[in-house]
């Protein structure tokens, strides 16, 4: 059964750093591209960053250039977002999801809030 669980997520004040985990089951973290998308309230869903299979392409929206980090350890099955000097605007709902051709899985989300 495959399963992704998110966990990291907080408040921090703007300028801080967060680390979020996505650990995963059921499938290997290489074999799918893995993503990272967030959800602010009363916003569209917004892709913020991947990385594909087998291969070390690291993908970033404009927004989170420069400030976020993906990364996978494959040891531990595991998928990683590195948040940088965050600000106000990067609060939302964020979301791991694996995808592989018509297969696209989410975890239940982590909330992240950057607020003074």
């Amino acid at each position: 059964q495959v399963q992704l669980v998110e966990s990291g997520g907080g408040l921090v004040q703007p300028g801080g750093s967060l680390r979020l985990s996505c650990a995963a089951s059921g499938f290997t973290v290489n074999s799918y591209t893995m993503r990272w998308s967030r959800q602010a309230p009363g916003k569209e869903r917004e892709l913020v960053a991947g990385i594909n299979s087998y291969v070390n392409v690291r993908t970033y929206a404009d927004s989170v250039k420069g400030r976020f980090t993906i990364s996978r350890d494959n040891a531990k099955n595991t998928v990683d977002l590195q948040m940088n000097n965050l600000k106000p605007e990067d609060t939302a709902v964020y979301y791991c999801h694996a995808v592989r051709g018509v297969f696209d899985y989410w975890g239940q989300g982590t909330q992240v809030t950057v607020s003074s």
